[in-house]
């Protein structure tokens, strides 16, 4: 719940401000600009005259070892070296406890790691609201199990090091381009604890957001 300050008004919490931010960052002209055509597809091609028909294949040799150029083992060591590298392993989420305890426990993972695209920070801000879940209550950050509001998903996966403020900032700015597009005009916080909302609901606006980002190269 927000707390309040000498003079008896509210002090907006983390997740007010992170709307706010939001709302403020979309309504700039910059961000205008970036999603003015986001959604605009490539013109169909003109159509092709149809290829003519392949030549005869020659007789199959009687040794299929005959087609090589090389031996059989340095074609597939080339073929294993040209393989890209694997992907480093993901970051498990910490546990039921960690989803309880205060976010400033958990700086020390955002060391050392590298700033991420929206897209990637919304897909661990997704994880959060899936493996932790999600709430609706007025004005909080967490409930007492740890579940998350929408914006509170994004700044946990922030501080847990998915990604850099001015990241967290962007992704938030797409969640209210996204509720733009779908006929929402107030804040991500109203929109989370509107009457009758559920956490499927919750997670199709970030899947949703997700593909309008990635399809922004953002």
């Amino acid at each position: 719940m927000r707390g309040s300050n000498l003079h008896g008004g509210l002090v907006p919490t983390p997740t007010d401000i992170l709307d706010r931010e939001a709302v403020a960052l979309y309504d700039s002209a910059a961000w205008q600009e970036l999603v003015a055509h986001w959604d605009v597809t490539a013109l169909e091609p003109a159509p092709r005259a149809p290829a003519p028909p392949p030549p005869p294949a020659p007789p199959a040799p009687t040794d299929w070892r005959a087609l090589l150029s090389l031996p059989v083992d340095r074609l597939v060591a080339t073929a294993l070296d040209a393989l890209p590298p694997a992907p480093p392993a993901e970051r498990p989420l910490p546990g039921r406890l960690g989803a309880i305890l205060p976010d400033r426990l958990h700086a020390w993972r955002r060391l050392g790691q590298a700033d991420l695209r929206p897209s990637t920070h919304l897909g661990y801000a997704r994880r959060v609201l899936v493996e932790w879940g999600w709430q609706n209550q007025p004005y909080r950050l967490r409930d007492t199990r740890g579940a998350r509001c929408v914006c509170g998903a994004l700044l946990t996966a922030h501080r847990l090091g998915y990604g850099s403020a001015d990241t967290m900032n962007r992704a938030a700015a797409w969640i209210v381009t996204e509720l733009r597009a779908q006929g929402w005009s107030d804040l991500i916080g109203p929109w989370n604890r509107a009457p009758g909302r559920t956490a499927a609901d919750a997670l199709a606006l970030v899947d949703a957001t997700i593909r309008r980002a990635a399809h922004a190269g953002s």
